[in-house]
């Protein structure tokens, strides 16, 4: 692994916590009032295309943080509509 790959996956690693913080929170007072659903989706809508990006590079970096991420923005959809 080269010095590039270990920075790759290392900023995917960080990028990967980005909502971290935001679905524990939500998870634990168990209300998403002030979360905006909007901002969700576009992410989610983001994060599915960075994945065909870097599939059709086969970048797994690409693919692996951005599965990461889409699988939180989808969990905090989940809460936004569950916790209404």
């Amino acid at each position: 692994m080269t010095g590039v790959d270990i920075l790759g996956y290392s900023a995917g690693a960080i990028t990967s916590l980005t909502f971290l913080p935001q679905v524990i929170k939500t998870w634990k007072v168990k209300s998403a009032k002030d979360i905006s659903l909007l901002m969700f989706v576009i992410a989610a809508i983001n994060e599915v295309m960075w994945i065909a990006y870097g599939a059709l590079l086969d970048n797994w970096v690409i693919i692996l943080t951005n599965i990461i991420v889409l699988s939180m923005a989808l969990t905090m959809i989940y809460f936004k509509l569950k916790f209404k």
